[in-house]
């Protein structure tokens, strides 16, 4: 068992530690109220820029120019996937849940040339480590704004467009509520649905809005491919936009619920180690009494046997 000194040195550094979770338990709480009002404000645009894009390609069925980026390709042999994670950890298992889902999702197409595009320092850790292809990477933007996003978004249009990559996915943490966050995977492009018959890899694809049935006709001016030509790579950094959005709404509730969870625990460990002291500190006092009692015991038993002599001495000398 260890010491009562050993005991309090826990004690006092799982304070510490119990100190640091509830101060970035507190940091995480102002930051989600803030990350969650942004996604909940431009999820509704986002969908519904979505839903514009596949009535256009409706559309395009009855005579409208397709976009390059809307065309999916004949034959897919190559694939990009856009990988966003968090800079820092203490978020439970946000990180790892994401990653997990990317590299699966990876490994459930084997007839593909896949790369990846990392967003954050923990996925690109991650993709180092299991010597994954990744050909860029990027730091999470604390303030994400759809021109600090440009340049990835740049990098898959023009991958796309060059030949480079056939598809373009985003793998990214879709957020519920504060206390469930969901790993998806969505087809950045082409711009449309992505559709499989693997039941793993549709477990983690986000389905597609609601498509209304209204009338689908749109009229372009000054034409349809002027038109497209302006919107169409507006709506791709708006899907990225929003996907980094999701991501750090999850990971801030993430970091507050594991935060909070390991403040309550350190609050459980410090009563089960006081009581431990309390044991410990009690032992050593009863082991100082007894060691006080034996020491008299044995100083009385002396006594006696020195008072003992003392009397024979004397009955002998008179």
């Amino acid at each position: 068992m260890p010491s009562a000194r050993e005991i309090k040195k826990r004690i006092r550094s799982v304070k510490n530690i119990g100190q640091i979770t509830r101060a970035l338990e507190a940091v995480s709480a102002s930051r989600v109220r803030k990350a969650q009002a942004r996604v909940l404000a431009s999820r509704a645009f986002s969908e519904k820029a979505w839903e514009i894009l596949l009535n256009v390609q409706k559309s395009a069925q009855r005579g409208t120019p397709l976009h390059p980026l809307l065309t999916p390709r004949a034959e897919v042999k190559s694939a990009m996937i856009i990988l966003i994670t968090s800079d820092r950890g203490l978020a439970g298992a946000f990180n790892t849940n994401i990653i997990r889902v990317a590299q699966r999702f990876a490994d459930r197409i084997p007839e593909e040339q896949i790369q990846f595009v990392a967003i954050g320092r923990k996925g690109r850790d991650a993709l180092v480590r299991a010597q994954m292809p990744l050909v860029a990477e990027f730091s999470n933007p604390s303030e994400p704004t759809i021109a600090s996003l440009s340049p990835i978004t740049r990098l898959a249009i023009n991958e796309f467009l060059s030949g480079g990559v056939d598809e373009v996915f985003i793998a990214y943490t879709d957020f519920i509520n504060t206390l469930t966050q969901r790993p998806r995977v969505t087809r950045l492009l082409p711009l449309s649905p992505y559709m499989t018959d693997d039941q793993v890899v549709s477990e983690y694809i986000k389905n597609a809005p609601d498509v209304t049935t209204g009338a689908l006709d749109y009229e372009y001016e000054p034409s349809a491919t002027a038109i497209l030509d302006e919107i169409v790579p507006r709506f791709t950094a708006l899907q990225l936009y929003q996907a980094v959005l999701e991501s750090q709404a999850s990971e801030h509730s993430a970091r507050m619920v594991a935060m909070r969870n390991a403040s309550d625990n350190a609050s459980g460990l410090v009563d089960s180690l006081t009581l431990v002291y309390n044991k410990a500190r009690q032992a050593g006092i009863t082991a100082e009494i007894l060691d006080i009692v034996g020491g008299a015991q044995a100083l009385q038993a002396s006594l006696d046997k020195l008072a003992a002599v003392i009397d024979h001495e004397l009955a002998a000398a008179g």
